[in-house]
């Protein structure tokens, strides 16, 4: 009959005991009744493997070691070990309360390594990309990401830069529109056009072969409609509960994406020195652009933001960034791919079914909804950064839907 987990004491004297945990985790409101049982019950297990070998358990609660835990215990049980991710949950929580009580556990994860140094012919596109056409960081990237992969496909045909010919671009375009969208590939084809030319500029390729470089065409009629529905917006985010940290957050965010017309780069990167609460303004910092502008804390999302701040983001979370997430490690978010979820999982709760829930659909529907309750399309445009001002007509497509469903009389 297996040990209560009240029954097991850490080695450590200082070591939390189950009644610590419990009322930490009780003061986050982070997990359930449920929840708390099974986690209990991991770290007992975790617990009585320290002590069959001698181990200091706060020293044990890194990623590396507590997977030394999970295949000791697999192999004891008969398991896989992949089945016992739940185990790396619980032990989580667990260095967080070592660090609510200020005993220091190790860094869950070891600090990421520094940024590998580019070569020196990628460095110069990429101080090319910065200085001459203004490319931001998070463009640069995605670009050398690119060129990555077409030098992947050029050693596996036994190519260089400077042998590189039109065949072999013909080659990895055609290659990645077997498993791709034809937006994917017409930007692969814009950053190998930009680059070719490059190329050919510095003396590295003969000949400048970025004119023949052909993209698939993406008519934008074709693509699926971007923008919710202004009530389909309401309904979403009616359907958050706000009940529990997460629905505060959850709602915060979709809130501010639907008010400010935010895409989740903008959501990602907002600090606290971002809000001026006695001004009553929001800081926030365009990622495409670098362009930063001040707007007004509408009274509605201030008083979203104070109830996720008061209740619902965990206390002592070690980073400045608004919003992060509810379980551990309590990080801010790295991509926008956790935003999508966030739009995607209120939506199947409103019932919402459109074609497209990417993380930028209420930026689109911000956009449409401002160009039909009057607004210039140019205004709209600055507002949410856009460089080329050809951009805001999409939004104006999208807006110009809403039209056809009012009866107008045909005049005779």
């Amino acid at each position: 009959m297996p040990l209560h987990v009240d029954h097991i004491a850490a080695a450590d004297p200082a070591a939390p005991t189950p009644d610590d945990i419990r009322r930490i985790w009780s003061a986050e409101r982070r997990l359930g009744a449920g929840t708390t049982i099974v986690y209990l019950i991991r770290i007992q297990q975790f617990r009585t493997y320290c002590a069959l070998h001698g181990l200091v358990e706060r020293e044990e609660l890194t990623l590396e070691r507590v997977g030394r835990f999970k295949d000791w215990y697999a192999e004891r049980r008969g398991l896989d070990p992949l089945s016992l991710r739940i185990s790396s949950s619980a032990l989580l929580s667990l260095s967080r309360v070592y660090h609510c009580m200020g005993l220091a556990p190790p860094d869950w994860r070891p600090p990421r390594p520094e940024k590998a140094l580019l070569p020196p012919l990628l460095a110069q596109y990429a101080a090319y990309l910065t200085q001459h056409r203004g490319n931001p960081e998070v463009t640069v990237h995605k670009k050398l990401g690119h060129i990555g992969m077409l030098q992947d496909h050029l050693i596996r045909v036994g190519k260089d830069w400077h042998s590189m010919q039109i065949t072999d671009v013909d080659a990895f375009l055609v290659g990645r529109a077997a498993r791709y969208s034809r937006s994917h590939v017409s930007d692969l084809a814009c950053t190998v056009r930009c680059f070719s030319r490059f190329l050919h500029w510095i003396g590295q390729s003969p000949v400048d072969i970025s004119e023949a470089v052909i993209a698939p065409v993406q008519r934008r009629h074709e693509r699926p409609r971007r923008a919710l529905y202004w009530d389909d917006v309401k309904r979403l985010l009616m359907a958050v509960d706000r009940s529990s940290p997460q629905g505060l957050r959850d709602y915060a965010i979709l809130l501010m994406m639907s008010t400010y017309g935010f895409g989740a780069g903008e959501i990602i990167r907002l600090q606290f020195r971002d809000i001026d609460w006695d001004n009553s303004t929001l800081s926030v910092l365009r990622p495409k652009t670098g362009v930063a502008f001040m707007l007004p804390l509408l009274p509605p999302v201030a008083k979203a933001l104070a109830e996720y701040l008061r209740h619902g983001r965990p206390a002592d979370t070690p980073t400045r960034h608004l919003f992060v997430q509810t379980k551990m490690p309590l990080e801010p978010f790295a991509a926008s791919s956790a935003i999508r979820h966030i739009v995607m999982k209120h939506a199947k709760i409103a019932g919402i079914d459109a074609p497209f829930l990417g993380s930028h659909v209420l930026r689109h529907s911000h956009a449409a909804r401002q160009i039909d309750l009057g607004a210039r399309p140019q205004v709209v445009s600055d507002l949410l950064g856009h460089r080329d001002p050809e951009s805001v007509s999409a939004y104006v497509r999208i807006a110009t839907a809403s039209l056809r469903e009012i009866a107008l009389p045909v005049p005779t």
